[in-house]
């Protein structure tokens, strides 16, 4: 990836052997591909990602005050029971409802470790691919370009398990959503409920941006008070 970036970001640009970079990339697309094929994802990116997505639409309801009023007012003038929206069995229902469709916005991207290959957003690979299009590049995976944001093999697998998996806890997410909202749905399903000891890697691995983009930049803002500090004691001089 850091080739074919170094290719296209030159100021000669225009100037560079197109049959190389095309060369270049398809490599690259040969090598991702093949990985891809033979990484699926395991329990432990399953379950981490259907808690990330039940928690993310659990807490984006939670803040609400709203008051439901549940059962019939009868002849004999019994008020209906009250009950907050927050600890509800209707808040938990919607929260539920195709969550597992939510993990189909994710995309591989394959350049990241372990479960970080997994998130929302274009990969480098298909940012620098479609970038090479827009160029005027041919760039052939071998399926149409407005197929290339569809969901991957892996996203789609991940979904059919997830789905699988919720049907199989879901009178633990319910125990933890009824009991336990104080605790992180991660550590309740996932650690103590679904995963072995050994399965649990994945729990841990949290993203922490592009490490090159970060180390460049600086080394960029270094040089830069360096090339400040010179022009500083020039000054003085």
């Amino acid at each position: 990836m850091w080739l074919l970036n170094f290719l296209l970001s030159r100021k000669n640009r225009k100037t560079v052997d197109m049959k190389l970079v095309i060369l270049t990339f398809f490599v690259l697309c040969c090598s991702v591909t093949a990985e891809q094929d033979e990484r699926l994802p395991n329990k432990c990116e399953v379950c981490k990602f259907l808690s990330v997505e039940l928690q993310d639409a659990l807490e984006k309801s939670g803040r609400s005050k709203e008051v439901l009023e549940l059962g019939e007012v009868l002849d004999s003038g019994r008020r209906r029971r009250k009950i907050k929206y927050y600890t509800s069995e209707t808040r938990l229902t919607e929260a539920l409802d195709n969550i597992c469709e939510r993990v189909l916005q994710y995309n591989v991207h394959a350049e990241r470790p372990g479960s970080l290959r997994y998130a929302k957003g274009a990969s480098q690979t298909m940012t620098t691919l479609k970038n090479l299009v827009h160029k005027g590049v041919k760039v052939d995976l071998g399926l149409p370009f407005e197929l290339w944001d569809e969901p991957s093999v892996e996203v789609s697998d991940m979904k059919k398990q997830c789905e699988t998996m919720l049907e199989q806890y879901e009178e633990v997410v319910e125990d933890w959503y009824f009991n336990h909202q104080e605790k992180r749905l991660e550590s309740f399903l996932c650690q103590n409920q679904v995963l072995k000891t050994s399965e649990q890697e994945c729990i841990k691995e949290m993203w922490k941006g592009d490490m090159r983009i970060k180390s460049e930049a600086k080394e960029a803002e270094s040089h830069g008070a360096e090339e400040e500090r010179k022009s500083h004691d020039a000054g003085e001089l």
